[in-house]
């Protein structure tokens, strides 16, 4: 694959998954992708929308998707096929480390003059430690790299000087430099997505899946606005919290995008796919003019995709009006995360209360809201067990109280803490035991055979096995719930509680061998789970991710459009 400058490569989270079954668990069940992290963060679309508008050819290849559609896919041929300039590699997420770095690895050896920047939250945390593998030659730290990135291409395709490139991290003559931070002097609208690019390159290489952002995306082309970068909150689980950014970031925090480019990205969007539209980061945190902006901006061009709005704190009366009286079809998400207010209030040091939760949901079902998903996590602090099944006795009176719009899911928080949070480093102090601190002990953990092992934390409150206990317990116990109250179909209800029955008795097994005992039997049974890990361990994945018919989501006249827009662009050299 020649004549591309920048190459974006996607691990998967365990770079041997396909040769050394593990036991991944239900660390993915509330996202789009697999347990194989096959989702490329969002900053590969931004990164390689922006170089190529600066002439840059740039292609992201979501290696962890195409070794996960064919055990037989070749990692070595094919990466042995690209010769770029510069190949690019993200450590956005923590359980990219072992992928990651394994991938970087492979691609040293087989083109070693050929340079490897890593970039994202986690490598920005670790920058220091990951500098030190020999093959990785520079690491990008930010959240806004855009610039960074199109000025060490251009430094490596000149005098290759790099020591004014901001923010990046290199070594020289085996010193490892630092270059000045730079703040962000840029709008995020001015790094947005460009999808007539995107669709071009879909169609230059007839390839409909090395640049797909996971598994089911055909199905269910779900899309995201990302309206910030950062947040003003102070969850302590969280790596993107006001706290976590400000110990680890260069740039200053949170950076919001305007109400027009909010409202422009979704209707270019809208033009790919008629899937639904997340808001990602809560618009109510720009403060009330703001968030009335969002809505109106979004009313002046309306779409038919139902847009998804996230709320960290229920919204008020007002806004939710708003939006009923603006928008066409649109639903929300809320993240409680806990049932007790208790442990609410030691997870964000601000928490609401039941009653104002209760509001908030009665609120938007008195509208037209299409859902509305409620989120819950276990192993937060303060949260014991008891806690944990007590939440899904009070999930139970929501249900009756209110109609099956209103959902919920229920997942560990895993399988590592986030680098940069409260709960990280300060870890002692809110009722956390750690087992690991490095990058390295990270990438060990990941080598282990079950979630369980791999989970880098417990609390004094569950151990690592209890954490699993409630886990599926609570999941068992809400899937049951949402069989009678009719959220979830019973022949998928009763596939659920079957995946649980299967997972337990796993678990048995692996308590009964040593780590260093093959078994095949366990083996086998996690084979079968990574063909039905797109459904979800404990709970359906099917009913945040609805699939449809391939490619019936999608809008051929829009995608004609922006495949010319695209063209008389190039023509005009705009």
């Amino acid at each position: 694959m020649s004549g591309y400058d920048v190459i974006l490569l996607h691990p998967p989270a365990i770079f041997h998954f396909r040769e050394r079954p593990a036991f991944y668990g239900p660390i993915a069940d509330v996202i789009p992708s697999s347990p194989v992290f096959e989702m490329y963060p969002v900053g590969f679309v931004t990164l390689a929308s922006h170089l190529r508008r600066q002439g840059i050819r740039t292609r992201i290849v979501n290696l962890a998707l195409l070794m996960m559609r064919d055990r037989a896919f070749d990692v070595e041929r094919f990466v042995r096929s690209l010769h770029p300039r510069l190949f690019g590699i993200d450590l956005h997420w923590l359980p990219h480390v072992h992928g990651s770095l394994e991938l970087a690895r492979v691609v040293k050896q087989l083109h070693p003059d050929v340079p490897i920047v890593f970039g994202g939250i986690s490598a920005t945390y670790f920058h220091e430690e990951l500098i030190r593998y020999p093959q990785v030659d520079f690491v990008l730290r930010g959240s806004v790299c855009e610039t960074a990135l199109e000025r060490l291409v251009r430094e490596l395709a000149g005098d290759r000087d790099v020591s004014h490139v901001p923010n990046l991290v290199w070594k020289e003559s085996g010193a490892i430099r630092l270059n000045q931070a730079a703040p962000v002097e840029r709008r995020l609208e001015d790094y947005g997505v460009d999808l007539g690019m995107m669709i071009r390159e879909v169609v230059r290489h007839a390839d409909l899946w090395s640049s797909i952002p996971f598994h089911a995306w055909w199905r269910h082309p779900i899309t995201a606005v990302f309206t910030v970068r950062g947040c003003d909150h102070g969850c302590v689980t969280c790596g993107a919290a006001d706290a976590a950014f400000r110990r680890m970031m260069v740039d200053r925090h949170p950076i919001r995008r305007s109400p027009d480019g909010i409202a422009a990205q979704v209707r270019q969007l809208a033009m790919l796919t008629r899937a639904p539209i997340f808001l990602v980061g809560d618009i109510q945190d720009g403060g009330e003019a703001y968030a009335d902006a969002v809505v109106d901006a979004l009313a002046e061009a309306p779409v038919s995709n139902r847009i998804v709005f996230e709320f960290f704190v229920p919204p008020l009366p007002r806004l939710v009006e708003r939006i009923d009286r603006s928008l066409p079809h649109w639903g929300a998400e809320l993240s409680p995360e806990s049932h007790d207010e208790r442990v609410r209030a030691l997870l964000d040091g601000e928490g609401y209360g039941n009653v104002e939760m209760e509001a908030g949901i009665e609120a938007m079902l008195r509208t037209r809201c299409e859902n509305l998903d409620l989120f819950f996590m276990i192993g937060l602090p303060g949260q014991t067990y008891e806690s944990v099944i007590e939440g899904i006795d009070y999930l139970a009176t929501l249900f009756q109280r209110f109609d099956p719009r209103l959902n919920a899911f229920i997942t560990p928080m895993g399988p590592f803490l986030d680098p940069g949070s409260d709960a990280f480093e300060r870890s002692e102090a809110l009722g956390y035991r750690r087992f690991a601190r490095t990058l390295e002990e990270h990438r060990q953990l990941q080598e282990r055979r079950s979630w369980e092992e791999m989970l880098s934390y417990e609390t004094v409150w569950m151990s690592r096995s209890r954490l699993v206990d409630a886990t599926y317990d609570a999941a068992e116990r809400l899937n049951e719930v949402k069989m009678r109250t009719g959220r979830t179909a019973r022949a998928a209800g009763e596939s659920v509680a079957a995946r649980i029955v299967a997972a337990r008795d796993l678990r048995r097994r692996l308590h009964r061998t040593s780590a260093a005992t093959p078994d095949a039997a366990v083996g086998e049974a996690s084979g079968d789970e990574m063909g039905g890990m797109m459904m979800g361990m404990v709970q359906d994945k099917r009913e945040l991710f609805p699939p449809g018919a391939f490619l019936r989501q999608f809008r051929l006249t829009g995608i004609l459009r922006l495949l010319m827009r695209d063209l008389l662009k190039r023509e005009s050299g705009t």
